[in-house]
This record gives C-alpha cells, structure tokens and sequence, in this order.
C-alpha cells in the first residue's frame, strides 16, 4: 500500500473518530439537559445546544479581547478532545465517553463563569432559551455568577 492511501485512510479513520465523539457527546449532553433543563426550554432548543455552544467555543476561542487564560482553556479542551489518549479509552462501550463529557462539561463551566454571561450572551450563535439552559448548566444566572 502506498503512502498516499495508508495518510487518506488515517485522515478517514480520524474523522471518523472525530464524528462520533461529536455525536456521543451531543446525546450525552442532551441527556443531561432534559434531566436538568430549567423550566420553558423546548426539544428544540435543547437539540441545538451543542452546535451552538461549538460556535460559542470557537468565537471565544479567537477573541483577542477576553483573557488568554480563558482562550487558552478553550484550546486545551480541543486539545484534549482530539488526543488519542484519554482518561478512560474510547472503546469501551458507554463508559469512554463519560470522560470526555465530564470534561468537556468543566472546561465549558469553567470558560463560562471566566468570562461572564454576559461575555458569552454576546458571543452566543443560538436562542436565548438554548443560553438559558447552558448558563443554568454552568451554574449562571444572567445577571452574574
């Protein structure tokens, strides 16, 4: 097998990979969100929080404006997201993920309670009902930590 097919099947694989922890996550997170949803949130706006917060994520992410701290753990989330190396591996049914939720979840309270609502409110791509629920998942209120 050539080099050039041996790099377009890793290239594949990673996407793969990529794809579904993406979609892991989402269910997971969306689990998550209809047992801890607050009150007048729909389906809708619930399914569209984890695009959203990835919009949210990379608009904070390139914000020179707010403190390279709050950047930095952006990044690393993202660093540690596509690492091949977890806490608990991938492969094992259910239980890998739970990791990589756990932390992503953290960083992105984390990240949240750095910037302020009101930082995130400006930088959110989504509804304001799918912001409620992801400050009340932080542990925000609109009107501050």
């Amino acid at each position: 097998m050539s080099i050039a097919v041996t790099v377009t099947v890793a290239v594949v694989a990673v996407v793969a990979v990529v794809a579904v922890v993406a979609v892991v996550l989402w269910v997971l997170l969306l689990v998550i969100l209809i047992v801890v949803r607050p009150k007048g949130v729909d389906l809708r706006s619930a399914l569209r929080l984890l695009p959203d917060t990835a919009r949210l994520l990379r608009r904070v992410a390139t914000d020179r404006s707010l403190p390279w701290v709050t950047r930095a753990r952006v990044w690393l989330l993202l660093g540690y997201l596509l690492a091949p190396i977890d806490l608990i591996p991938d492969f094992i049914p259910v239980i890998g993920f739970v990791d990589d939720v756990i932390i992503t979840l953290w960083a992105v309270r984390s990240i949240i309670r750095s910037t302020g609502p009101e930082a995130i409110e400006g930088h959110w791509p989504g509804s304001a009902d799918s912001l409620a629920a992801l400050l009340h998942l932080a542990g925000v209120t609109s009107g501050g930590p």
